[in-house]
């Protein structure tokens, strides 16, 4: 079995583009889109992203679960929101919805199952939050562009574990709270 599809890799081009534009200016205000801030913005955004949905699906497949990678064009509901936040940041709104995408997996799995795939996306989150805060401490001779570059990752990758972790559904800290719910 192949680790990827060619849907699922053409999505990962699609969503680093689109997180590159939505997270474009978050350090640089120029009026347009300027390459070398769109390139920063994507190596920010895209891993913190790419790498939590990966988390979800390498999980699911070290338990022997199928588990596909979807992007949000692939619904009608996340597209019109992307579309709305693509719209948003083109008239320059402070405003955005990340709506990058999900990995679907079959329902028939256990609640300890579900919870352990549904961590596994913020754990990567956290790790980078937590990585790049103890970097930005202890790291010697960084630059400018290498602290703001951090920084603003920490930032993203907190609000990202911590807006993940909320217990509502659609969200995996439902998922997570239900798995240990279910272990007692």
């Amino acid at each position: 079995m192949a680790l990827f599809t060619v849907s699922e890799l053409i999505g990962i081009v699609v969503l680093t583009i689109y997180l590159g534009y939505l997270f474009s200016g978050i350090t640089i205000r120029r009026p347009g889109l300027d390459k070398k801030d769109f390139i920063f913005s994507i190596l920010i955004a895209a891993p913190a992203v790419i790498l939590h949905e990966f988390a979800h699906k390498f999980t699911a497949m070290a338990f022997g679960i199928p588990a596909v990678f979807h992007v949000f064009y692939e619904d009608l509901f996340t597209l019109i929101l992307a579309g709305v936040s693509v719209l948003l940041k083109a008239i320059g709104s402070p405003i955005i919805f990340l709506i990058p995408g999900f990995v679907s997996i079959p329902s028939s799995i256990t609640p300890p199952q579900s919870g352990l795939i549904s961590f596994a996306g913020p754990f990567i989150n956290l790790m980078l939050w937590i990585g790049s805060g103890l970097y930005l401490k202890y790291g010697k001779r960084l630059t400018r562009k290498k602290m703001i570059f951090l920084f603003v990752t920490k930032r993203v990758n907190m609000i990202l574990f911590l807006f993940n972790m909320i217990p509502f559904y659609p969200l995996d800290g439902e998922k997570v709270l239900n798995a240990l719910f279910s272990l007692f």
